[in-house]
C-alpha cells in the first residue's frame, strides 16, 4: 500500500466518528500533490448536500483529530467540502449509489477518435463499467477510464 494510500484510510478512520457525530456521510478522502503543495481532501455530504457550516465544523474537528494523532510527515492543507453536483465516481460505493444517472466519462486514450462519452451509468464490477450510449450499451474497462463523473444537467 502506497503512503499516499495509507494516508487516505487513516485520515477516512478518523473522519469516521466525527462525520458521523455531524449528521453527515464520508464521500472520499484524498490526499493528493498539486503545484508542490500537498492537499488533505475530505468530501462529505447527506441526503439534501451539506452547508458550510457542516463543512466547518467537521473540518475543525478533523484538524484536532489529525494534529493528535501526527502522523502526515508533510506540509499539507485541510479541505472539507461537498463533492459537488458533478462529483467523480471514484468507488464501488459512488457507483451503487449512481447506478441509473447520467454520467460523462473520459478516456486516457481515445476510442475509435472519440474519447469522452456521455450516458446512463447501468453496471459495474471490479474491472468494467456499463454506459448506455444512444441506447448501445458500452463497456468501459476502469484502467481505460480517466474520469467518470455524474453529469451536469441545466
Amino acid at each position: 500500500m502506497s503512503k499516499k494510500d495509507i494516508i487516505e484510510k487513516k485520515t477516512e478512520a478518523l473522519l469516521e466518528p466525527i462525520a458521523e457525530a455531524n449528521g453527515v456521510k464520508i464521500y472520499d478522502v484524498e490526499y493528493v500533490k498539486e503545484a508542490g503543495e500537498w492537499y488533505l481532501r475530505a468530501y462529505i455530504d447527506k441526503e439534501g448536500g451539506v452547508n458550510i457550516n457542516e463543512c466547518v465544523d467537521v473540518s475543525h474537528a478533523l484538524s484536532d483529530a489529525l494534529d493528535a494523532d501526527d502522523f502526515i510527515e508533510e506540509a499539507y492543507t485541510l479541505e472539507v467540502s461537498s463533492p459537488g453536483l458533478g462529483r467523480a465516481l471514484k468507488k464501488d460505493r459512488h457507483f451503487e449509489n449512481s447506478l441509473g444517472q447520467e454520467v460523462e466519462l473520459k478516456l486516457f486514450k481515445a476510442r475509435d477518435g472519440v474519447k469522452e462519452f456521455a450516458g446512463t451509468l447501468k453496471a459495474y464490477d471490479a474491472n468494467t463499467v456499463t454506459v448506455t450510449i444512444n441506447d448501445q450499451d458500452e463497456i468501459f474497462t476502469r484502467k481505460e477510464i480517466s474520469v467518470i463523473k455524474l453529469a451536469l444537467d441545466f
